[in-house]
């Protein structure tokens, strides 16, 4: 039988302590922070596929919805609603399905059109990327391609507020 010298036996568990606190940080990260750079992504979409690096030059207002989201359903008319009144000022909506089935994802569309960008990612990775927690959860990117805010849920209250953000975002009066 090998037995290490007493020495290694003590450095061992403090090397896993330090490799394990190096990755803390990661782990525990947050949503992206105002004046990060927006996660890239490369999505499919009915219009083929989607890359935030394509929409550069416009304030993208980014949704993660689900088919099974209550609030989603609030949202969509509000994001159709903006979409519509900031598309010639810049904006652009782009809603990300997660939904593991597709068929899901249609039956919601069927019933809460969309007239904005919406784009599939069933599994899950752009909300990753975006450490997303909840549903439905938006991110404002500026025309640089940086994060403006990050905001969680939809309500009633919640509507001047975003659209004051996006206004702002977009340098024009509501």
């Amino acid at each position: 039988m090998h037995t290490m010298p007493r020495h290694h036996s003590i450095l061992q568990p403090c090397a896993l302590i330090l490799t394990l606190s190096s990755m803390l940080p990661m782990a525990h990260a947050g949503q992206p922070e105002a004046g990060s750079m927006a996660p890239e992504f490369s999505l499919a979409s009915p219009q083929g596929t989607i890359r935030l690096a394509d929409y550069r030059g416009k304030t993208v207002y980014l949704d993660f919805w689900a088919s099974w989201c209550g609030p989603c359903k609030q949202s969509f008319p509000w994001m159709n609603a903006m979409q519509a009144k900031y598309a010639a000022q810049g904006l652009q909506v782009i809603a990300v399905n997660l939904d593991a089935k597709a068929e899901d994802a249609h039956t919601f569309l069927s019933s809460v059109p969309a007239q904005f960008t919406i784009a599939f990612d069933a599994a899950g990775v752009s909300a990753q990327q975006y450490r997303i927690k909840g549903m439905p959860s938006s991110v404002l990117i500026g025309r640089d391609g940086k994060v403006l805010s990050v905001h969680a849920g939809f309500n009633q209250a919640a509507r001047a507020e975003l659209e004051q953000q996006i206004t702002t975002a977009l340098g024009v009066a509501p």
